[in-house]
């Protein structure tokens, strides 16, 4: 390995062998050197592709894991993503502490296996853990158990598929079906009743309910009990029903599309949930590939076709597959039946960016075998955007990469509802102290239980079935409200059950393709050293190449070798100082042709019409071409160099052709190409030109990777860090004049290598390395990719509200660290510490250590070194995590997005929100408290999967701000006045029970109960969902508004404890003051003190309110003229107990005036306090907010 080969991979992550040898600093050689096992490469045999992994010495990681490793397969890919297996999980190492010193390193890595031993012995003894929690964790294990034995999980294996013979399988295959429904019409009904009465207060109701058929127990009527429970399940009920069908459609949408299979005898149409393992399926241009199949065919000529990929990674440029070459060269469809041939592919993974198998043919001598990597793959739910396809199916239905990769959607329950049940549970405490209080002071006379459970009964108010009516019609208010918001129009709520959500998260998570970025490439800038071209001296550029092109015209008839000499000359002789003109000439034709870019013509047959006519210019015309490649960032130079006059007009896999301003066609052969990789960061391209015959070696990529292989410059360090502050992502070009001899000499060398059974990765590397010396910089290009509009306020602001953002993509780790720059993620003053690829615990303790010393600074992992810190130290580094101002994950997986979601929610308890445009982001949405989607160019999967979907990045602040503050806000006043309204009434039943010998006769009769509870009450509490604190522009002006909701005061013990203590207080002097005030008319006290109680909750609706709304005026007097006509309706109700009093209302006696005077004074008495405190706290200590507004 050359000493620069060294250096320079130095940023190369460490993870994955293609270029194993380039990924290893020096310092990190020399640890593989010392101790292979300990830094996870797998020594031996190497060279047969065995995958280098992290693995332990086998004795010590047992046989179960030994095996797995060797099942994942041969090939490089295997590696990245072996750790991203499932079993992988369970190793139980993060029980580990992290240990501060080094020495525990030096020692045999099997003493890991002894250490959480000794952690677990120190655990909590029998009696003591059972409580603390252990029961919980015994109920769970029987379950989990009782589920195993009955849901055994299928063990995944590698198969032998046949071409076209779906009977020769060996083992029974899933259905190629997709199900997204939650249950099925036997589990409907026992599905959403258990998920309502798993909530304590549903289920508390049920039982009040049902105890009204025993006669003994009988009170009132069973309509006050029934009617409100039957509505709140009915609504229930119905919404998921209706929830449910919409996924069935959605489902049987999509399984019952048509494909055409292949069989002996032709073509038959199939339902894309018939398709099984082995069959042979034509896919048309874009049509959904059905389930994961292995690519034999295509109709283009080149043998490889372009598909998109968005619903699956969430990337929107087109990826290049190849046909197996056996397959592609056969003359007709038909001898696909003819051969005798098989794919053997590895099991079913979760990676969607390696595959590893084999394609033989038996029936040929000698049989021929072709390794298979992700370049023959079609992946299920990818579409093809060129030509027509034919593959063999290897995985169906719940096996296939795209299902394997999403996760099942949860029911989303509300921070706000569980806080309500807590305090549901504190109530029903309350109400079973006051009956036995009740029972004792009857002196347990008769049958005292059956009179316990009468006041049971008769209490039950204290716990109100209207608070879960309210509420749920409360959640609809706020959803109706923030999709008709004009200021964020397009805003659909998919789920209605967790608005208040919005206003209590800490976390954000988002995606940044497409999400913070537009995914739209500009080229912004040109430098060439001396010499720099910015987006308003692009025409100079233009000016450049027309002339140096104009130059030669005359001299050959469209030859080039006027820019020959000076680069012969160059490799002898001292450098010739060359005019601006042919280097910027040099530049655009090494980025016109250093590429992997496509051009497709949409109105004729594709790419292949027009390789035969290559001469004839005038068939490319410009308006129907477009560029396809597997990187907007190569589009966006290709189009660039189309703009300043020089165009690639047509590409297959062995010729390109460059159209000159002057109209001419300049061929190109292309010989070798070295695609990018994520270790090597660079790619190349070898072109001969047809004209002169010059072999050049073209090389684009990063610098960090390109620095040590140009050759001596005093500007490109420098640049790059400018441009990288601008935002712009950064490539440099280099070129390198070869001779006939020196590339057949590099060309058999290449082969060569690539034959190699021994070590072909580190063997091809180094013969590509010894080409890659001393090469000629020519330029250096920055690309834009633009953010969404108002990302930067809106993340300031979201900031200043204290929520913390991290940002989870897919993407290089260089774009997300730019990215995060120019978007202000990362504020300008902080730093930014990279966290280096670390692939063994021991690297990883002591990047955690380096990282544990750093304060105040974002932190930049990728998603391997993530994985391998989360299986040893997961606790620690989201310790760590947590405390930075943000975090950008790169390179992620969909399911390592979920689960760093997952890992916030257990860490912190805090509530997290996740943000994302595209298919891969769904998991990750479905895992967090709250996911929004936005409808992007990447469709619109993310937003049907979310909770909420918006249209732009930039309504997230108002989302939040506004909606979440005033749903929560709200939410918690009226759950809390609910409970107060049925807190007071009990408490005036407990004293008329204790003036009446401690008798179980309800105060109030059947009607009045339900009355109160509905027409007389229900318009003005619930009018509280209009009322808000803060206006909307205040809230979105001082964002730190935000952050007093997520400590919770609006709704916890001190609040609720003040409004038991109000009812209370207002219960007592209603009640009291009812039967003081009118001995004499003792019969008429039902009247009086729930006239009071009525104008009582009115005026409590009215000091509750914060800003009013003629909404809420009008409620206030709708409700008072209900009662008040009632009254001369409802009059047998208002005796005492019974009708058999005889005690009916006369109206003669409501329209006296010491009836109206008594009422009014106990209403006074019972307001007029709470009045005069309110007065008092507003003065002494106002809230945050109102210093603001006033």
């Amino acid at each position: 390995m050359t000493p620069s080969g060294g250096d320079r991979g130095g940023a190369g992550r460490r993870t994955e062998p293609p270029l194993a040898g380039l990924g290893l600093r020096d310092e990190g050689g020399e640890r593989v050197a010392k101790s292979p096992r300990r830094t996870g490469r797998a020594g031996g045999n190497m060279a047969d592709q065995i995958p280098l992994y992290p693995v332990r010495s086998a004795a010590a990681a047992g046989h179960k894991r030994a095996a797995y490793y060797s099942a994942a397969g041969p090939g490089p890919g295997a590696d990245r993503r072996g750790r991203y297996q499932l079993e992988d999980e369970s190793a139980h190492l993060d029980e580990m502490p992290l240990m501060m010193s080094e020495e525990g390193f030096e020692n045999d890595e099997s003493d890991y296996h002894t250490l959480p031993r000794a952690r677990i012995e120190r655990r909590k003894s029998g009696l003591e853990w059972f409580v603390c929690g252990g029961w919980k964790f015994l109920c769970s294990s029987c379950c989990d158990w009782l589920i195993n034995i009955c849901h055994r999980k299928k063990e995944l294996k590698a198969r032998t598929v046949w071409l076209g013979c779906p009977e020769k399988s060996e083992e029974k295959h899933p259905r190629n079906s997709i199900k997204n429904q939650k249950y099925n019409v036997f589990t409907f009904i026992p599905g959403v009743l258990y998920e309502q009465f798993k909530f304590f207060l549903n289920l508390y109701f049920l039982v009040v309910s049902c105890s009204q058929f025993v006669p003994a127990l009988k009170i009132g009527y069973l309509y006050t009990y029934w009617a409100p429970l039957g509505f709140v399940l009915a609504v229930t009920i119905t919404r998921e029903a209706i929830d449910e069908f919409r996924r069935f459609q959605r489902d049987k949408e999509v399984n019952s599309q048509l494909y055409s299979k292949l069989t002996v005898r032709g073509k038959v149409q199939v339902k894309s949930s018939d398709i099984q393992v082995g069959d042979l399926i034509i896919v048309e241009k874009n049509q959904r590939i059905p389930s994961d199949m292995v690519f034999l065919r295509t109709s283009e000529k080149a043998g490889s076709c372009f598909i998109r990929t968005d619903q699956l990674d969430g990337e929107t440029d087109w990826k290049l597959k190849v046909a197996v070459s056996c397959t592609q060269r056969l003359p007709a469809l038909g001898d696909l039946f003819s051969i005798r041939a098989y794919v053997y592919a590895q099991k079913p993974q979760l990676d969607i960016h390696s595959f590893e198998g084999t394609f033989t043919r038996e029936d040929s001598d000698p049989p021929i075998h072709e390794s298979l990597s992700i370049e023959n793959t079609l992946w299920a739910s990818t579409i093809v955007a060129s030509g027509t396809v034919i593959g063999v199916v290897i995985y169906t239905g719940k096996e296939t990469r795209s299902v394997m990769n999403t996760s099942n959607p949860k029911n989303k329950i509300g921070l706000l509802d569980l806080e309500l049940n807590q305090l549901t549970k504190a109530l029903f405490l309350a109400l079973v102290v006051l009956s036995v209080v009740m029972v004792t002071l009857q002196g347990f006379a008769g049958p005292w239980y059956r009179n316990l459970f009468r006041f049971l009964l008769l209490f039950s108010y204290i716990i109100p079935i209207s608070l879960r009516v309210n509420l749920d019609m409360g959640k609809a208010a706020y959803g109706w409200m923030i999709m008709k918001d004009e200021n964020i129009p397009g805003t659909v709520v998919r789920t209605s059950t967790i608005p208040e959500e919005l206003g209590r998260l800490v976390y954000l998570l988002t995606d940044k393709t497409g999400t913070l970025t537009q995914n739209e490439m500009t080229f912004r800038r040109l430098h060439l050293g001396t010499v720099s071209y910015g987006a308003d001296t692009m025409d100079e550029i233009q000016t450049h190449v027309l002339s140096s092109y104009a130059q030669v015209h005359p001299q050959t008839g469209g030859n080039n070798p006027s820019s020959t000499p000076p680069r012969r000359a160059q490799s002898s002789t001292p450098k010739v100082r060359k005019s601006v003109s042919s280097r910027v000439h040099e530049a655009v034709k090494a980025i016109a042709l250093c590429h992997n870019v496509t051009p497709v013509y949409e109105s004729q047959a594709g790419v292949t019409g027009e390789t035969e006519s290559a001469e004839a210019d005038q068939d490319f015309s410009d308006e129907n071409r477009t560029y396809q490649a597997s990187s907007p960032d190569e589009v966006a130079l290709v189009r660039w160099t189309e703009s300043v006059g020089l165009t690639l007009v047509s590409r297959d896999l062995t010729s390109m052709q460059l159209k000159t301003p002057g109209g001419q066609v300049l061929t190109y052969c292309i010989l070798q190409v070295f695609p990018f990789t994520s270790e090597s960061k660079r790619m190349g391209i070898i072109v001969r030109d047809e004209s002169t015959a010059e072999i050049t070696f073209y090389m684009k990529g990063a610098d960090v990777a390109m620095s040590s292989i140009v050759q001596y410059n005093d500007w490109l360090e420098e640049e790059c860090g400018n441009m990288a502050r601008e935002g712009l992502r950064t490539l440099v070009v280099a070129k390198k004049a070869l001779t006939e001899e020196q590339y057949q000499d590099f060309e058999s060398r290449y082969s060569q290598a690539k034959l190699s059974i021994h070590d072909r990765v580190l063997k091809v590397a180094a013969v590509v390395e010894s080409l890659e010396r001393e090469l000629e910089l020519l330029c250096l290009t920055g690309v834009e990719d633009q953010l969404q509009a108002d990302v930067r306020p809106t993340l300031e602001m979201l900031r200043n509200a204290g929520i913390k953002i991290w940002m989870l993509t897919g993407d290089k780790l260089e774009t997300a660290t730019c990215i995060a720059k120019s978007s202000h993620l990362v504020s300008r003053t902080q730093d930014i510490h990279i966290f280096r690829p670390v692939t063994s615990r021991g690297e990883a303790h002591l990047e955690l250590n380096a990282f544990r010393r750093k304060h105040d600074c974002a932190l930049v992992i990728s998603g391997d070194s993530l994985e391998v810190c989360l299986k040893y130290y997961e606790h620690e580094l989201v310790e760590l995590a947590c405390q930075c101002p943000a975090v950008v994950c790169c390179r992620c997986s969909p399911t390592q997005k979920a689960h760093i979601v997952t890992l916030l929610r257990q860490h912190t308890g805090r509530r997290t929100c996740a943000i994302g445009d595209g298919g891969n982001d769904v998991s990750m949405i479905q895992a967090a408290d709250c996911g929004i989607g936005i409808e992007g160019k990447e469709g619109k999967q993310a937003s049907l999967a979310a909770d909420f979907s918006i249209t732009q990045f930039r309504h997230v602040g108002r989302l939040l701000m506004v909606h979440g503050r005033n749903s929560y806000k709200r939410s918690a006043a009226l759950g809390q006045f609910v409970m107060h309204r049925g807190l007071i009434i009990s408490t005036m039943q407990a004293v008329f029970s204790s003036v009446f010998y401690f008798a179980s006769v309800p105060l109030y009769q059947g009607f009045l109960m339900v009355g109160y509870a509905t027409i007389y009450t229900m318009f003005p509490v619930f009018s509280l969902v209009l009322d808000q604190d803060v206006k909307p522009e205040m809230a979105i002006l001082y964002p730190e508004l935000y952050k007093d909701l997520t400590k919770g005061r609006s709704l916890s013990f001190k609040t609720f404890l003040i409004w038991v203590l109000i009812s209370i207080y207002q219960g007592g002097i209603l009640m009291f003051g009812a039967l003081v005030l009118f001995e004499a008319e003792f019969v008429h006290v039902v009247a009086i003190s729930f006239t009071a109680l009525v104008l009582t909750e009115l005026l409590m609706v009215a000091l509750t309110i914060r800003t009013w709304h003629w909404l809420m005026v009008v409620a206030e007097f709708l409700s008072l003229g209900c009662y008040v006509a009632s009254l001369a309706f409802l009059n047998e109700y208002f005796g005492i107990g019974r009708v058999s009093f005889g005690a009916f209302l006369d109206v003669a006696f409501i329209t006296t005036v010491p009836f109206l005077w008594k009422v009014s004074a106990i209403t006074v008495v019972s307001c007029l306090p709470l009045y005069v405190l309110k007065y008092l706290k507003r003065k002494l200590s106002p809230p945050s907010y109102s210093k603001l507004s006033s």
